[in-house]
């Protein structure tokens, strides 16, 4: 009995993490027709080693009813990327989608920034940078 107590309470941690492991936050319309942007606020955090700000973002088409999503998921088509808030740069870390899953390479920190450029970019850090002192430090 105390086993089976044991496993359903796994269960249950397990699947309540993974039910609020995503929460997008749109932040940019997408430059083609009816595109949008969002970030995951669940995902984001602060690396320890660089300072820099990690989040998953993901395209979405909301009138199609597509995305965003993590990786795995069918619609799901995204990235990871690293961003230094005071110079507005960033690394990407990973790109996915369905048929491309989320392989983050261990030497991304070792990888040259480049400017955060284009509407998008620009938006994303406008939105997420103010977070920074907020999310967890990994």
């Amino acid at each position: 009995m105390r086993r089976a107590l044991a496993l359903a309470a796994l269960i249950t941690l397990a699947t309540a993490g993974t039910a609020s492991a995503e929460r997008w936050t749109k932040y940019a319309d997408g430059a083609a027709a009816g595109t949008a942007w969002s970030y995951d606020a669940d995902y984001s955090y602060k690396d320890k080693q660089t300072g820099r700000l990690v989040v998953m973002q993901a395209i979405s088409k909301p009138e199609s009813k597509l995305g965003p999503a993590a990786p795995g998921a069918a619609d799901g088509v995204g990235s990871v990327v690293a961003i230094d808030c005071a110079k507005k740069n960033m690394i990407m870390m990973s790109g996915y989608s369905p048929s491309k899953p989320l392989n983050i390479r261990s030497n991304w920190r070792e990888e040259t920034p480049k400017k955060a450029e284009g509407a998008e970019n620009e938006a994303l850090i406008a939105a997420t940078c103010p977070t920074i002192g907020q999310v967890p430090a990994k």
